[in-house]
């Protein structure tokens, strides 16, 4: 393990790719089926550390201009409410984010993802919605802040803002299990949230305070952070750019950055996913995109679910480039090419992969 410190995490950090600053970066080579193990979800700590928190003194505050009965909410309260579960894929604006760098000499943010800043998994809790209705939403609230325990992060708490619209769509989730767990601790116990399809950011971790509002609100991400930045994108409001909320679609291959592998027939996997729909369709390529050629897609659970993908390729000797392109079901697919940004944000252009063939 290189760039962390184990005392960062709460879980094993071995079996990922370590950069500074709290981010463990999941290894997609070790991921076998379409749900990812607890244990192999990637982590991004903004305050650089998981906080443990005590469950029988914790608290959820709903507060705001725009709910009529503010609340206090035990572990016990909403472990009470009415149930969902949800198979969904989180994943980091920033993943692929170094690719700005390897592919295009342009180095991006930090930290700097290859393509393992995505994990899927199953996910019980209640519906945002249903705690909003609790607390009397008003037809005036206009966006719903979600406020983080960790107090070490930007702001004193991670923090970010949705309209009002998504968060009460019955998909946006108040999460308190896992796969079948309770939270870990890396990952927000004992309460975070789940917004399927955007960035995962907006899944706030270790959630202790939501306000509601009837004025929008603006903080440091959606402001300067989460922003994309540069000059095809036009600043909006107090932003310096575009505020970024849902993901792109994207698709990456289960092997490690530069992949070795045998001579002879092959059986290549990898993983696709898009927030506007299921995957109807992956491509593979071996020419840097002059031809391309379908692969397998096996059905997902859910439209929030990422898709696992194959391929067979005849691999001889030497070194050789793989490239693989995604479809959904509203017709997106990734581009050839996408601006850069100063973050380096939701890049989802085809990554060429490359493989040493012994």
């Amino acid at each position: 393990m290189t760039g962390a410190d184990s005392a960062q995490f709460f879980k094993d950090p071995e079996p990922f790719i370590c950069h500074p600053d709290g981010a463990l970066e999941a290894r997609l080579e070790l991921q076998q089926g379409l749900i990812t193990p607890n244990r192999l979800f990637y982590v991004l700590h903004n305050g650089g550390r998981g906080i443990d928190v005590d469950v029988s003194t914790w608290r959820l505050r709903v507060e705001g201009d725009a709910v009529e009965r503010p609340l206090d909410i035990t572990y016990e309260d909403i472990r009470g409410m009415p149930s969902r579960s949800l198979v969904c894929y989180l994943e980091c604006a920033g993943n692929h984010r170094a690719m700005f760098d390897l592919l295009k000499g342009r180095p991006a943010g930090s930290p700097p993802w290859g393509t393992g800043a995505v994990g899927n998994a199953e996910w019980i809790g209640v519906s945002l919605a249903h705690v909003l209705a609790e607390a009397g939403i008003d037809d005036s609230a206009v966006s719903v802040l979600l406020v983080g325990l960790d107090a070490t992060a930007p702001e004193g708490g991670y923090r970010k803002v949705l309209p009002v619209h998504k968060a009460m769509h019955p998909d946006t989730l108040l999460a308190y299990e896992m796969n079948g767990e309770a939270l870990p601790r890396d990952h927000g116990f004992p309460v975070r949230a789940v917004v399927p399809g955007w960035v995962g950011a907006n899944s706030i971790k270790w959630l202790g305070r939501i306000v509601v509002s009837a004025e929008w609100i603006w903080t440091r991400n959606n402001t300067t952070n989460y922003v994309l930045i540069g000059e095809d994108y036009p600043a909006e409001g107090p932003a310096m750019g575009q505020p970024i909320t849902t993901l792109v679609i994207n698709s990456a291959l289960a092997l490690p950055w530069p992949a070795d592998l045998s001579a002879g027939p092959q059986l290549i996997r990898g993983y696709a996913r898009s927030p506007h729909g299921a995957i109807t369709g992956v491509e593979w390529s071996s020419d840097s995109g002059a031809t391309w050629s379908g692969a397998s897609v096996e059905p997902s659970p859910s439209r929030y679910s990422w898709s696992l993908f194959t391929f067979e390729w005849d691999a001889e000797p030497g070194d050789h480039t793989l490239m693989t392109r995604a479809t959904d079901e509203a017709g997106n697919t990734q581009p050839d090419e996408i601006p850069f940004n100063k973050k380096g944000y939701l890049f989802n252009q085809p990554l060429p992969h490359p493989i040493r063939v012994a």
